[in-house]
């Protein structure tokens, strides 16, 4: 198999690895995480449902549990496929790695960057007492409810679906993968 084509599978087999891990931990610890922020919430002299009303939330929903299971498995397939030598692996990872680049790029950017998120929903509430909330508080408390090396493996899961991702795309079209490939 020519290093390209493994580079890419290991690439795969990794991002797919994360989409087990991080969402059965927040299944996990999250109730707690949202404890911990409501808690903080409170301490600034706000009702905890004002996290609700805002949409900010720490625990995971069994949709999105599995749809992160389904993509870590359909990622798993594509790994499979191209680690085979399946043309149609290539193509459909040719076709997949662009949706994981936006899509996924974009919903782990809010966890990248929850502080900023959730400094930015306060910010533009029409309830002016909300505006005074230390959403930086927040966050710090929320991830105390987390393991601590929860959020070093959202960066990693971050930096595996975007340029991961682009990665994946360029190796698979490199003339080592297309012999490989046949």
């Amino acid at each position: 198999m020519p290093l390209p084509v493994a580079v890419a599978v290991a690439l795969q087999t990794l991002l797919a690895a994360t989409f087990f891990v991080i969402p059965i931990t927040a299944w996990i610890t999250g109730g707690r995480a949202q404890r911990a922020a409501e808690a903080e919430v409170a301490r600034q002299g706000h009702p905890a449902e004002v996290l609700a009303r805002h949409g900010i939330r720490f625990e995971e929903e069994p949709w999105e549990l599995a749809l992160a299971l389904a993509i870590g498995a359909c990622l798993l397939v594509l790994a499979s496929l191209n680690l085979a030598g399946s043309g149609t692996g290539r193509i459909l990872s040719w076709i997949a790695e662009p949706l994981v680049l936006v899509v996924v790029g974009f919903v782990t950017a809010g966890q990248v960057f929850a502080t900023r998120y959730t400094e930015a929903a306060f910010r533009k509430s029409g309830d002016l007492a909300v505006r005074d909330i230390d959403a930086r508080a927040v966050i710090a408390a929320a991830s105390t409810g987390f393991p601590a090396w929860l959020r070093p493996l959202v960066l990693v899961r971050f930096a595996l679906a975007t340029l991961g991702s682009l990665l994946v795309i360029v190796l698979l079209a490199t003339p080592a993968a297309g012999g490989y490939f046949g």
